[in-house]
This record gives structure tokens, sequence and C-alpha cells, in this order.
């Protein structure tokens, strides 16, 4: 499949066959998912019904992300080496044809050089569009192949006719190679970007680990994560990735959840918690029951999110598809009445009325409609790029100038990602001893609160102590001697024995604010408070204003508690907060909010893709994982939340830009037919001739083209 019209033929015609009920057809992964009652139809009579249509289709195996880019590199480069053979015969034919005519030099033999040239072309490079065609054909419909093999096969069989049956007449061989060509640079590009979907699901693939640690038959043994059945019980090492979803049966540690929930701080587990399968296991050894395997994983319902929401069509390619579908039709009864009323009626000669027809058929050609949308999505792309902002297709552009809301990630979108120490509560005073003990007993640990702890002591040039007699222990703090005092550096839980009423309500103060408190205890004395919080980014502020100054509802979503959550949103002016949200539910709110109209989400984590693919428009924070990044329809690579607002500026210049493509492209084409039908021949003997159809169609192209070149002028 090369186009929007593809789906719509294919899905059309499957909804068509007896005992499907549902048929969803996916152009970004190139597979259909179809119910079916298995007493009506089956498998091989559906693939039939496909291969009727002149495409292809085979049962979708298990995933092999090795076979399929094996796959898609083919098809680039049959489509690559199509354009290049297309092209060698191209540019001679326009050189010839126009270029030479227009400065006044003669070509001996010049239209039978040029039949030799665009036959090749047209048959073989064209051979897909007639297929296309032929299909739409048999479907009892017409796509935009439809079109484009009208309008070539038009300019070809008339030069065929001119050149063998009337050398005095006019030739378009040129016209029809150059648009094909033209035609086949479109479907080389659009493959390129489409192989980006497969790239991001191929990299969410790789996240899993292939081997898994067993015990079976009481004996350790290590087995392909495809064998793993319900029930296995699994061992995890420091270091290892968690192979599937399932729950601790012995052991402590704690999980690197990022990949999987975005949350920069690794999550303490325990036996009867939660492990998600492809998340990293820190430093402590655990056994767990696997729950869920192979397409039931986590990981395995976000690729599946992913492939399910990337099916939905752009609106603009509908309008195109809806246009075509009446479009050629009407112009090919026209042509045949133009042609009927002059040989038949008027009593002219047939080559008269052939040149009226070929004349309406030259001018209808959809170059014009064709270049409307891309040219326009060309130009504002390139703009976005020189200002960072990365667009990956046409739908973003053609949808974020109408968005109800913007969905932010919290962490690592609309805050920083990383824990900074935020606030240093000395009891006697003294911050910097309070600091010098904490951040010396945790310059042992690993964890990412213990290193915030120490980042700050360094950013004050604290010197840090030895400790002797240190002990980590998992889920609650660190303890150690630092010269003859005993330090305690814990979580409040671990260290509520010291407390006081006056140390609880500090605690509790901090802990208002969003903030992760950690307490220091030096000879079971409680000496003060450390906060340590994800902080929000300095552009974040100023995106949310601007956002809801354009009166577009700005969401923070997260899995965070709603106390942090809250905090953090009241930083950033955001009034709408959706909080403790696992990672398969984010792309359910998103679903939700689309019932009141378009969204757009931005995110940078692994668990953002499904929720960027679910919305109208993705837009993933280029310092994010590559799976967002893939993910979205726009990627911001200057990491600025007010590219937010840029991208949708963007936006509104393009579609405007593209509504007055549409204009002229359809004002040209409703102009020129009832001309090239003659119906000003009676009363002004004027006739429109194919030739300068075929020039008033090149205006139309020119028209468009220049039209959205005045887009480079705009600010945005």
């Amino acid at each position: 499949m090369h186009c929007q019209s593809c789906v719509t033929l294919l899905t059309k015609s499957l909804q068509k066959e007896s005992g499907v009920k549902y048929a969803n057809v996916n152009l970004n992964t190139e597979k259909a998912t179809v119910e079916f009652d298995e007493g009506k139809t089956n498998e091989n009579q559906i693939i039939r019904r496909i291969k009727s249509l002149n495409y292809d289709a085979k049962i979708s195996s298990d995933k092999n992300p090795e076979q399929e880019e094996k796959k898609r590199k083919e098809q680039l480069r049959k489509l690559k080496n199509l354009f290049i053979f297309s092209l060698i015969f191209a540019i001679p034919a326009f050189l010839i044809g126009m270029v030479f005519m227009w400065i006044g030099i003669e070509i001996p033999y010049r239209n039978y050089i040029l039949f030799a040239l665009a036959t090749p072309v047209q048959f073989i490079v064209g051979w897909g569009i007639y297929k296309s065609a032929f299909g739409a054909l048999k479907n009892k419909s017409a796509n935009m192949d439809t079109l484009i093999a009208l309008g070539t096969s038009a300019a070809y069989f008339y030069s065929v006719y001119v050149v063998f049956f009337n050398p005095m007449g006019d030739q378009y061989f040129e016209a029809a190679a150059v648009l094909i060509t033209f035609v086949m640079l479109g479907r080389y590009l659009e493959a390129i970007a489409k192989g980006k979907t497969s790239e991001a699901i191929k990299k969410l693939m790789n996240l899993s680990p292939k081997i898994a640690t067993v015990i079976r038959n009481g004996k350790e043994e290590k087995i392909k994560i495809d064998d793993l059945i319900v029930g296995d019980i699994i061992i995890v090492k420091p270091g290892e990735k968690v192979p599937v979803d399932g729950v601790i049966v012995e052991g402590e540690s704690a999980v690197d959840e990022s990949m999987i929930t975005g949350e920069s701080m690794p999550v303490e587990k325990k036996v009867n918690d939660l492990v998600i399968g492809a998340t990293i296991n820190k430093h402590g050894s655990f056994k767990f029951k696997a729950t869920k395997v192979g397409a039931n994983t986590t990981l395995s319902q976000i690729i599946k999110l992913i492939e399910d929401a990337q099916g939905k069509k752009a609106p603009i390619q509908r309008f195109a598809d809806q246009i075509s579908a009446y479009f050629v039709p009407a112009v090919i009864v026209i042509a045949i009445i133009a042609f009927s009323v002059w040989y038949f009626v008027v009593g002219e000669s047939f080559s008269f009325a052939l040149i009226i027809a070929v004349s309406v058929l030259v001018i209808a050609c959809p170059c014009a409609l064709g270049l409307a949308t891309p040219t326009a999505i060309m130009v504002g792309t390139g703009k976005g790029a020189e200002k960072g902002i990365l667009i990956k297709g046409g739908d973003a552009l053609e949808t974020a100038h109408k968005l109800y809301a913007v969905v932010f990630d919290k962490t690592g979108t609309l805050t920083q990602g990383k824990p900074v120490v935020t606030d240093i509560v000395s009891l006697d005073n003294n911050e910097n001893e309070l600091l010098r003990l904490a951040a010396s007993i945790e310059n042992n640990s690993e964890h990412p609160l213990a290193q915030a702890i120490v980042n700050k002591a360094k950013e004050k040039n604290i010197f840090l102590e030895e400790v002797k007699n240190f002990k980590a222990i998992p889920g609650h703090g660190v303890e150690g001697i630092i010269g003859k005092k005993s330090v305690i550096v814990g979580k409040p839980e671990y260290i509520r024995k010291f407390c006081t009423l006056s140390c609880d309500l500090k605690i509790a103060e901090l802990e208002e604010d969003g903030k992760t408190v950690v307490v220091a205890v030096s000879d079971k004395k409680v000496i003060g408070f450390i906060g340590i919080a994800d902080t929000p980014r300095e552009d974040s502020i100023q995106a949310v204003k601007a956002l809801q100054k354009q009166k577009i509802f700005v969401y923070m979503i997260t899995g965070d508690n709603k106390r942090t959550a809250n905090a953090i949103a009241k930083q950033l002016g955001i009034n709408h907060v959706i909080a403790e949200v696992l990672p398969e539910d984010k792309a359910r709110h998103v679903k939700e909010l689309q019932k009141r109209g378009k969204v757009a989400m931005v995110g940078d984590g692994v668990n953002d893709a499904p929720a960027l693919a679910q919305a109208d428009i993705g837009i993933a924070i280029g310092s994010g994982t590559d799976v967002a990044m893939e993910t979205g329809n726009v990627v911001l690579m200057n990491n600025s939340t007010l590219d937010v607002v840029r991208a949708i500026r963007l936006s509104k210049i393009t579609i405007t830009k593209i509504k007055q493509n549409m204009f002229w492209a359809l004002f040209y084409n409703s102009l020129g037919i009832p001309i090239a039908a003659g119906l000003l021949y009676p009363s002004t003997g004027w006739l429109l001739s194919p030739i300068i159809a075929g020039g008033a169609m090149a205006l139309s192209s020119v028209s468009v083209v220049l039209n959205t070149l005045l887009m480079k002028r705009k600010k945005f």
C-alpha cells in the first residue's frame, strides 16, 4: 500500500466479504486486523479477496523485527530503483520535448525518440499505478491512481496517435513521463517516513531481554523468553532486566521502571509487589512468579496500542479521496459527452472530437491537486526543522491548528526529569554540617536520591568524610560510622522512632509541597531533613500560559501520587491534573479527552508512546527515549516546551496554505474543463487545444508551488 486511498479501498472491500464483522487496515504497519465468522468465511477467502484487488497478503506471523526491517529495506530499494529508472528516461524527454522546443533547437526524429523514452516509464514504472487503478475499478471505486493513470494515459496514447497517424499534431510524451517520475519520487519519500513506525516498534521489542533464568524441577536453567509460561519462577540478579510481568515471591530490590513508566526514581520492590517486563533491577536479587507472558505483558500491550492508534486517517487525505471518488467519474463522463456531442450530434471529424475529449482529460489531470498538500507540508516541515521542530508527517500539521487540549507528561517534559535537593532543614542551624554527614554516608549508595544529596554537597564544595561499617537497608536507607558518630539517613518511616511531633510536622510540610523527604539521624538524634524533588523546567510555565491564552486546555498526566502532582501543577499554573496513571492507561485518558475535541500529547518516555500514538498529534521531547521520538508526529529537538506553541502556530500557517492550494487546484480544473469541452467554440470559434490544456494544467501546478513558497516569509 502507498496511500490512504489503498486503505479505503481495502477496508471497503473487506467489509463486503460475507461473515466479516470488523476490518481495520493500517497503512503504517501494512497490516489488516479482521474479525470474522468462521462459519461464513476463512483466512484464505479473505486473502483471495485482497489479491483480487491487485494487492498481496499473507497471515501475519509472530513479530520478527529483523524480518520486518529486511522487508522495509527491500521495499525502499525497489521504489528507489523505479524512481532512478524513471528519471533516466524523463530528463531527456523533458529536455527534447519542451526545453529544446522553447529555444528553437530541432532534433531529428524528435517524436519517435520521445515515444521510445516515454514508453518504458509509462508501462514499466507506471505498472503499479495501472494495477492500483484497475483494482479500484473492479471495486467500483476510484482513487488518486485512477486520476494519475487517466491523465498520463490520455497524454501518452494521444501522443502515440499523433506520432503514427497525425505527424502534424502536438504530442505530450514528456508530460506523461515527468508526471509518473514525480509520483514515484513522492512514494519513495513517503516510504522513508513510513518506515519510522516499524523502527519504533522494533526498538520497543528490543527492550525486552531474550533469555530468562527460571527454576524448573528444582534447578536453575536459562531459557528463551518466548518459552516462558505463566507460573514460572524466575530469578533476576542485580543489573538484569525483568523478562516478563509478575509478582515477587522472594527477596527485595529497587527497580528502574523509567523506560516503562517514565519516572526517574527507582521503585522499591518487596514480596507481593508487581514487577513489569523490560524494567531494570538495580542492586538486589529476587525471585518472582510470571503472571503475564508473550502478548499479554505490559510491553506487548504498549506495542499493540501504538499499532492500533497509528491506523488513524488524516482529514485532508480523506477529503482528497472524496474528491477523486466523484471527480474522476465526472471527468470521464464529461469527456465522453463532449466527444459524442461533437462527433455524433454536431458532425465534426473524429480527430476534432478526440482532441476535445483529450483536452478535457489533460486539463483535469490531478497534478495541482496532487501537489496542493505535499508542497505545503514540505515547506512547513522545512521551516519547522530550521527551528528544531521535526514534523514527521502531514497529520500533525493538518490537525494542530484546531486543538482542544494539550496533555503534558510530567517527568522529563514539564520537569527536569531528575531528582535535585530543594530544601536543607537543619535543626541546629548548621546546614553544611547536615549536608556533610548525609552526603558522606550517601556517597556509598547508588540510589538516585543518594546521588542528588552527593551532587548538592559537591556543588557547595563540601568535603566528604570516610565512612566505616556502611550498611544499606534496601527500601529504607543507609547507616554507618563517621568519625565517632553513628549516622543514619533514610525514609521518615524508617527513622520514625527517633522523631518528635515537631519532626512529623516538618516532614508533612515538605511532603505537602510534593517533595521526597530524607531524614538524617546522628547518635540517635534527628539533626535535620533534606527535601528532594523533580523541579519544573524554566520554559514550561511560559508554554502553559501561551497555550491557555489561545483557549487551549492544558492537562498534566503522571504516574506520581496526587499530592506531588498537584504541587508541581500549582507551580506551573496548570488547573487540570490526571495523577496516579498506570502506563497502559495514559492512552485511555487521551482517548477520553478526544471525545471533546482534538488532543495533542507531549511526552518523552516509553510509557508515553501509546498516548503519543493515540493522540491526534504526538509531540516528543528530543531528549526523551528513541521510542517516544519515533512514535511522535512531532519531535522538539531543542527540548523546549515553548516549541509546542510554535508548532501549533506553524500548523495554522500550513493549513491555510493547503486550503488556498486546494482552491487553486480545483479552480483551474473547474474553469478549464468546460472550455476544453468546447463550450466557447460556437460563439467565439476558440478551441482549447490539448497543448494549451497541458499548459493550463502545468500553470495550475506552478501557481500552487509559487503560492506555497510564499510560506517561507512567514514567521512563527
